[in-house]
């Protein structure tokens, strides 16, 4: 067939207009295996990315620790062998030990994305892994202490560990072991329930939710309060991936991951009543420190994590340079009960 110029330019111009179109894909994998609850609010990100984002950018899951083990997941990441991760910061917590200014905060991801803490987090991550970070998902949620037998009080309210078989993990150790006093045993998550089913540890941290999706009620009967810490989970993506994307596809996943910050707040907190009510209906008994003890349980988990994070960013080329802002903004005062 000939072509005569104007045929010509118009195919040029339909050739130029699908290139212009060609939809973006990342391919992602979770930490947590995908009944828990956190893995379904990431998920949820997904499914609302590929919506809207039809035709210009689509995320393709791979799976979760089946499909690349929990804690190599973030080097997969780093060196491009998937796009996207969602994982606690916790898991790459020598590479950057930054990330324990959201472990130890007292605020969400709707405030610290308001006053610059997230900007600055996302900084520090381009500048030591060569990751963008997306956005800090399912904030709000704090850790409580969960025992298979009834805790016990010193003569002063102090919680005594000593005789507990306490699993322990990088988010805790540095509060359990300095402050508490405890002899730890490190399980990865996905082997916690038959740790607790054989007798390997007869207590743990975790967040406020969960326990359920992972049955540990059925050996955990206590929950002491107050809770401590903050969740850390957060999506990063290869920054090679991310410089490449087209700027459309770049707005639809930031725009929803930001908004995604802020829904992933209000369906925690009423998924924690929820599942408040069904442990307790199942026989869960409360434990809670009072006055001073409460005081300085909180106080040793906010401060030995601090303490862990300048030691650590101490033994890095850029040194305690943000110590003091990460601080200022992951963490409020005025908000703190103690």
């Amino acid at each position: 067939m000939k072509l005569t110029p104007i045929t010509g330019a118009v195919s040029v111009l339909l050739s130029l207009g699908g290139m212009a179109q060609a939809q973006d894909t990342l391919t992602a994998v979770h930490a947590f295996p995908e009944t828990l609850i956190y893995t379904q609010s990431f998920l949820d990100f997904v499914e609302k990315v590929n919506e809207r984002g039809e035709g210009v950018v689509e995320i393709q899951v791979r799976g979760g620790p089946e499909a690349i083990g929990m804690f190599q997941q973030p080097d997969a990441v780093r060196n491009g062998v998937v796009d996207m991760v969602y994982t606690p910061g916790s898991f790459y917590g020598g590479a950057l030990p930054e990330k324990d200014a959201l472990v130890a905060s007292n605020l969400t991801a709707i405030e610290t994305r308001e006053n610059g803490g997230i900007e600055l987090i996302d900084q520090i991550h381009q500048e030591k892994m060569g990751v963008k970070y997306l956005g800090w998902f399912d904030s709000g949620v704090c850790y409580n202490l969960w025992t298979r037998d009834e805790p016990t009080l010193d003569a002063n309210g102090n919680l005594d560990v000593s005789g507990l078989k306490l699993r322990g993990n990088a988010v805790y150790n540095a509060f359990f072991t300095d402050y508490l006093g405890a002899q730890v045993i490190d399980l990865p998550t996905t082997e916690v329930y038959s740790g607790l089913e054989r007798g390997v540890v007869d207590a743990t941290g975790w967040t406020q939710i969960g326990l359920i999706d992972l049955k540990w009620n059925e050996f955990l009967n206590y929950r002491i309060e107050p809770c401590f810490f903050s969740t850390d989970l957060g999506v990063i993506v290869n920054l090679d991936k991310w410089n490449n994307l087209s700027d459309e596809a770049k707005t639809i996943l930031q725009d929803v991951a930001i908004e995604h910050e802020a829904a992933s707040v209000g369906a925690l907190k009423a998924k924690r009543d929820e599942d408040f009510a069904a442990l307790e209906e199942q026989g869960m008994q409360v434990v809670t420190l009072e006055g001073q003890a409460a005081a300085d349980y909180l106080a040793a988990a906010r401060e030995k994590t601090w303490a862990r994070m300048q030691g650590l960013m101490e033994e890095h080329p850029m040194g305690t340079e943000n110590y003091d802002k990460l601080i200022e903004l992951f963490y409020d005062e005025s908000a703190d009960p103690t």
